[in-house]
């Protein structure tokens, strides 16, 4: 079920208790946010009049005439009173995002959204390799769009990790590739939520290394690979002191 927004109107009192008291009346339009910010809005420009963000409990009462809305956080407190109610309607409400394609499952839009791809009809989603960009082409498999997403060579993969894991794309391009700075053994591609790494095989040697964000474009003098990313060149290893390429 999509959230609500919480949307009331009316000739008002406002009321504000915190460090100082502070007390507004107008014919004002009262929002409150499926995370509990409730904001007071007039007639002029964009910024509330009050408001109170992510506070700890909102009580709306009303008898069908007027309302009251009580917004507590600490010591702080947000006082609505109408006396005269104008509107006062629950809307659904969705999170706002760039949009990326049409869901597979519903054919409702997808937006990216704090680094996630989210349906605005189904509400599906799932999360995106840091660093990842959406890209204009379509999963064959599952009609999901694809993504380009850098873990020392750029690959082509469908959003939807389900379909077509990143980890298993730089396992077969990575695993055991490159040795052990600290005892030359294999290094095998292995992946946490949100993380790919290499770590050593041998099995008396902690060793890991984060693959970066970015395309091995060069041989460190160490031995490993040297990555373009966005801050600049780096070796795998980012404790080497030597850094750079040959």
């Amino acid at each position: 079920m999509p959230a609500r927004l919480r949307v009331l109107a009316g000739d008002c009192r406002v009321t504000e208790r915190g460090d100082r008291t502070r007390t507004h009346r107008g014919r004002v339009v009262v929002l409150i946010k499926p995370d509990n910010t409730t904001l007071v809005h007039d007639a002029d420009g964009y910024q509330p009049v009050a408001w109170l963000t992510r506070p700890e409990s909102v009580v709306v009462e009303g008898d069908g005439a007027g309302f009251t809305v009580t917004a507590r956080d600490g010591s702080r407190r947000l006082r609505v009173v109408a006396e005269a109610a104008t509107a006062s309607r629950a809307l659904p409400v969705t999170e706002a995002g760039i949009p990326v394609g049409t869901c597979p499952d519903d054919g409702g839009p997808l937006v990216r959204s704090r680094g996630d791809v989210v349906c605005l009809d189904c509400e599906r989603r799932w999360g995106l390799p840091a660093g990842a960009s959406v890209t204009d082409a379509t999963c064959e498999a599952c009609g999901s769009p694809k993504i380009r997403v850098e873990r020392g060579e750029a690959f082509h993969l469908c959003s939807d990790p389900s379909c077509d894991p990143l980890e298993e794309a730089v396992s077969d391009r990575f695993d055991r590739v490159w040795d052990c700075p600290d005892c030359g053994t294999d290094l095998a591609v292995r992946y946490a939520p949100g993380r790919v790494y290499l770590a050593c095989t041998a099995p008396d040697c902690e060793t890991t290394l984060s693959v970066p964000s970015g395309v091995a474009v060069d041989e460190c003098a160490c031995g490993l690979p040297v990555f373009e990313t966005a801050t600049g060149r780096r070796c795998l290893d980012g404790t080497c002191p030597v850094g750079g390429g040959t």
